[in-house]
Formats: structure tokens, C-alpha cells, sequence
């Protein structure tokens, strides 16, 4: 299997992707496929995708942000049962983000990442493959070591109308299992700056990011 690097919007891997995200998630929490032109050829952007056979059978997409020497999982996709997808991405994106920490002089210190509440997306067959069915996803990302974040999390909608999408936690995979908890306003300062790229955010997100970032410290409890 191969991991394989997408820079460009006209690469037919990328084609290939796209379909497989469509195929897996919500239409909300995907962005559509013209406004992935810049995102790609961001170099702070990873987006890779697992080739078996000719055939791209799983993506990830992940960033660095040096300044405060974390990073954020944005999806995994496994389009394939029984090819050991999962563990291949896990491991490709930890030995590639801890290389580019240590380019910049830096241990990475964690990853945040966004984690469906089975409970809130039932209705969801994610593309009828059972790896990607959240109460196995949630247990999965568990035994890594995710812990949620102690605040009720909405995200705005990747379709850009404005609406908000409350179905997930937001967590967080500290390396030093001595931490605890993160400091509210390094949630907020990562959100923001995340999400600059939606013109369109609800008010209630507004509300939960200004509100998150008065906290001097957010508890990081179990998924």
C-alpha cells in the first residue's frame, strides 16, 4: 500500500478521494470540490491517500500549526474493510507530523481532532463500511488516546450556509499522558483560525468559541 501526497486539484487521485469522501460523510461535512484548490496547495495542509492496487481505498487530511506545536487529524476515511487502512494512516501521519515537528526544532505536543457521538449519529450508515461506523471509530480513537474536551462543541457546516452541526465532541490526543487539561484560550485561538476559511458561521459558534476561550483551563475527560 502506498501513502500518497495530493497537492493539486486537477490530480485524478484527488478525483478518486472526493468521490470516497461523498460516498462516506454527511454532505455538511464536506467541502465541496472546487474549494479544495487552495487547501491543497497549502503546504501547512497534508492530504494523503492510501493506494492499494491502482485504487485509492483511503485518505487522511492533517495539519501542523508551529506556532503552538500542535496539530489537528481533520478526517480519516477507510473505504475498505479488512486491508488494514487504519493502522496504515495512523502510522503513516504520526512518523510524517513528528518529522515535520522536528524540522521545526519541536516535540509535537498533541492533536486535536473531531469525533462523532455515536449516540447523536445514528441515522448515518457512513457508506456501510463498519470501520467507519462511530461506535467503533469512538472506541478505536480511544485506545489512542483521544480524550474529549469538556465544553458542548458545534462546528459550522463545511456546506458554508451557516448552520450548525452539533453531532461531535472535540478532542484532543495529548503526547504527555500527564496533561489534564488545555487552555481555553489555545481552543480559541485554534478555532478560529481553523475556520477562517467558512465566511459563513453561526452565531451559536461564535458564542461557544468567545465562551471557551474565557476558560483558563478545559478538562480533558474520557471518550
Amino acid at each position: 500500500m502506498e501513502f500518497v501526497r495530493i497537492t493539486n486539484i486537477e490530480d485524478p487521485l484527488f478525483a478518486d478521494m472526493h468521490g470516497l469522501m461523498g460516498r462516506i460523510f454527511p454532505a455538511e461535512e464536506v467541502l465541496s470540490f472546487d474549494l479544495w484548490k487552495e487547501p491543497l496547495e497549502d503546504p501547512g495542509i497534508r492530504v494523503f491517500v492510501a493506494v492499494h492496487e491502482g485504487k485509492v481505498v483511503g485518505a487522511t487530511e492533517y495539519r501542523y500549526y508551529e506556532e503552538d506545536n500542535v496539530a489537528m487529524t481533520d478526517f480519516t476515511i477507510i473505504g475498505e474493510p479488512g486491508l488494514g487502512i487504519g493502522a496504515f494512516l495512523a502510522q503513516q501521519r504520526q512518523s510524517d507530523l513528528q518529522q515535520v515537528a522536528s524540522e521545526a526544532g519541536k516535540e509535537l505536543f498533541g492533536m486535536f481532532a473531531e469525533i462523532y457521538d455515536p449516540y447523536r449519529i445514528e441515522h448515518h450508515e457512513f457508506g456501510g463500511i463498519k470501520p467507519m461506523d462511530p461506535f467503533v471509530r469512538r472506541e478505536v480513537l480511544s485506545h489512542l488516546g483521544y480524550r474529549k474536551l469538556d465544553f458542548p462543541y458545534i462546528h459550522p457546516s463545511w456546506n458554508n450556509d451557516g448552520e450548525a452541526v452539533s453531532e461531535l465532541d472535540f478532542c484532543f490526543l495529548a503526547y504527555d499522558p500527564a496533561t489534564q487539561s488545555l487552555p481555553g484560550s489555545l481552543i480559541e485561538k485554534f478555532l478560529r483560525r481553523y475556520y477562517a476559511v467558512l465566511a459563513q458561521k453561526p452565531e451559536a459558534w461564535e458564542q461557544m468559541v468567545t465562551q471557551v476561550g474565557q476558560r483558563s483551563q478545559v478538562a480533558l475527560l474520557p471518550l
